[in-house]
């Protein structure tokens, strides 16, 4: 590889992860912001104006707080991992397409770091690996309850994940393609897919939910069961890590949920990766919303409804799809 191309990846890299990391910050406010409006409270105020500055505080107190490993821990596993969710969430972010080719300075620059031909794959796949730093988490810490909250999470990802991928199957058939920048570019020439797949857009949504392990789909981290579940035994900069994996795979959820069903940087006017963050913007908002509104599954529940609900609905979509592409009547 050139090294002129090697130097662009490099910085490509370097404003993605700083540009992610600085709406992880961001969105810890906001979404206090927001939550406290639902239920008629203020919200952080206190940190510099309008609470701008709570990201800093919470840094700040957690960076200065102790930081130890259980007796009972496997000491290299539980330093590990916190790791792996930052780092498959991050990794994921090279394959979504903020925007298509640019001359920049003489130089062609496309607004992805790259594009594979099975990228839905492995975008899947990285999404089952920051799983594994929970997994890794709840089970290196010696206690019992981190181990049910561990427990929790695995079978929550595999109820999920099923649906979620089946739900992914019907804009793979109409698109005939695993790239994601396919998927964005057909869109661009005809139609966003979530007017070809509505009962997959919101198939996709409730599993992302369960996927990035959010309200009410946090069972692995329910306090009034398990003492908080997998992370009991972290604190001050592996706690954060844990917090910064679970905001990062929010927004690379949503990117890829944009992606798939509304078009992706695809809008008329502004550019692409404006319109991408705008669609960005408004998943994490249903993200927030749902949290502050609708209470926490019971965990019998939980697992009946993704495997009795979610994978029937997203396998008779699929059928309905294969039917109405076999007929013709999507040309």
């Amino acid at each position: 590889m050139p090294q002129e191309a090697v130097l662009t990846m490099l910085i490509q890299g370097i404003v993605v992860v700083g540009v992610v990391f600085s709406c992880f910050a961001g969105l810890t406010v906001i979404e206090r912001k927001l939550i406290g409006r639902f239920q008629a409270r203020v919200g952080p105020n206190r940190a510099g104006p309008f609470g701008l500055l709570q990201p800093l505080a919470d840094i700040g107190k957690l960076t200065f707080k102790e930081d130890f490993v259980p007796a009972g821990a496997n000491r290299w596993v539980f330093r590990l991992a916190p790791i792996v969710p930052v780092v498959a969430a991050v990794g994921a972010l090279a394959l979504i397409p903020f925007g298509g080719a640019h001359e920049w300075f003489g130089h062609t620059v496309t607004l992805y770091g790259t594009d594979l031909n099975v990228g839905v794959l492995v975008l899947l796949a990285l999404s089952s690996l920051g799983f594994y730093g929970l997994i890794l988490g709840g089970w290196s810490s010696g206690n019992k309850y981190s181990l049910l909250g561990a427990a929790r999470n695995a079978a929550q990802m595999v109820s999920y994940e099923v649906a979620l991928g089946l739900s992914i199957v019907g804009v793979v058939m109409i698109s005939q393609s695993l790239s994601l920048v396919d998927i964005a570019n057909d869109q661009a020439e005809g139609v966003w897919y979530i007017l070809f797949q509505p009962v997959a857009f919101v198939v996709f949504m409730i599993a992302a939910f369960a996927e990035t392990n959010r309200t009410p789909f946090d069972l692995g981290e329910a306090e009034s069961e398990l003492i908080a579940g997998y992370n009991l035994e972290y604190g001050s900069v592996k706690f954060a890590m844990f917090a910064a994996a679970e905001y990062v795979s929010m927004i690379v959820i949503s990117a890829f949920a944009a992606t798939l069903f509304l078009g992706g940087p695809d809008g008329p006017w502004l550019p692409g990766f404006i319109w991408l963050g705008i669609k960005i913007g408004a998943l994490l908002f249903l993200f927030i919303w749902v949290r502050a509104t609708v209470p926490r599954f019971r965990y019998d529940r939980l697992m009946k409804f993704g495997w009795k609900v979610l994978i029937p609905i997203a396998t008779l979509n699929i059928l309905v799809t294969a039917i109405v592409l076999g007929l013709g009547f999507a040309n």
